[in-house]
Order: structure tokens, then sequence, then C-alpha cells
């Protein structure tokens, strides 16, 4: 006796059928879910020193220690609120493309308010408008090749910066003193092959030009 003629299946269980082995594959090799943010602090995340450190970005905060170690410095600059006059004169000088590939390089990098302190606004736009050249000398005034902690340069007595000043380092109670002009008041930022530490007062040797009329910072 001839068997029954198997039933057509119907199109829609057809087209199920073969998409439950691409839907099973797709959910084996999805992209794994977004790391989660809130993850403890790295046991040797950088520690930065000084007095000033307490009113500057913490924890998971944008622009932490921690992030900054991570980013290229001219981005590190970009994220530590207290350094825009000078990120702004480093970017529009280009002064770190005169740096030696790969060495490395510390940087004294003067607060906002040292440099409202130092010079006019007038003086301050000439230097950045005009004078570019005086600006990139300037900088270098705050340029150390290498990457040094602010305990190692206290320890050195002295370092040369990329103008070929020598400066006096002495430690000043809880802080760094340098040339007998600037402290260190939030030290050991760290950036890709770069120390930070931000000291309040402009190094170099350009007249002081500010006065009442200085913008506000």
């Amino acid at each position: 006796m001839s068997q029954p003629a198997t039933p057509p299946r119907h199109p829609r269980l057809l087209t199920l059928g073969l998409l439950a082995p691409t839907l099973l594959l797709a959910a084996c090799t999805s992209s794994p879910a977004t790391p989660r943010t809130d993850a403890a602090p790295l046991a040797n995340a950088p520690q930065v020193t000084g007095p000033l450190c307490a009113a500057l970005p913490t924890g998971t905060d944008p622009g932490n220690p921690t992030f900054l170690a991570s980013q290229p410095v001219d981005q590190a600059l970009r994220w530590i609120p207290t350094l825009t006059t000078f990120e702004a004169a480093v970017r529009t000088s280009g002064v770190l493309t005169d740096l030696p590939t790969g060495a490395g390089v510390t940087i004294l990098a003067p607060s906002d308010d040292a440099f409202a302190a130092k010079f006019s606004e007038d003086n301050w736009d000439d230097l950045m408008t005009r004078h570019t050249d005086q600006l990139r000398t300037l900088l270098k005034a705050h340029l150390i090749q290498g990457t040094h902690p602010i305990g190692e340069l206290a320890n050195s007595g002295t370092a040369t910066t990329l103008d070929g000043t020598t400066v006096a380092i002495t430690r000043n109670g809880p802080t760094v003193r340098l040339a007998d002009r600037a402290d260190a008041v939030c030290a050991d930022y760290q950036a890709t092959d770069t120390r930070i530490h931000i000291i309040n007062a402009v190094l170099g040797p350009l007249p002081t030009t500010a006065n009442d009329s200085d913008r506000a910072h």
C-alpha cells in the first residue's frame, strides 16, 4: 500500500525554521556588553600632591589623574581646568614639536592665576599673536627633558630647562620651590611620556607687565 503524501509545510513555518539557526548564531556571537565604568580605581593610580589638588578633578570625575595618565600630553593639558592659558600657549606655539622623540618631558605648568599675575592682557595677546618666538622661549623655560617626579627633582637640587636655564629646586615645607620663585601646587600628574607639575608663578626672564586692567581668569 502506498504511503500517504507528506503534507506541505506552511510557508511561514518554513521561514521560521530557516531563521532559527541564524538567530541562535547571532546570539552567540554578539558583541560583549559595555564594560562598567564604576570599577574600583587601579591600585597604582597616579597620586598627585599639593594644596591645589583638592580643587581639581579627582576620583571618577572627568580629568581625574588616572584618566589623564593614558592621554597624550596635548590632550591631558586640555583636561586640567586651571591650565587653560598654558595649554593655549603650547598649542599656539607648537613648542612640543621641538621635543626629542621618545625622550619624555617634565612640564612645569604655570596656572591661569600665575599668568594673570605676570602679564597684562595686551602684553600676553601680543606674545600669542605676534611674537611666537618669544612665546616658545618662554614655554621652554618650563620644560625639562625626561619624566621626573617632583620628589626626584627636589632631591637633585637643580634641573636644566629646554631654554638652557639651570633652575634651583628646594623643598619648601609641604611643597617644592623652583628658582626661588614658584611653588609646585599640584605635582605629579602623568600623561603619555610626561610628568606635569602645576606651579603658581611664571618662570623665565620676561618682565612682569600685569596691571589692574588684566583679564579675569
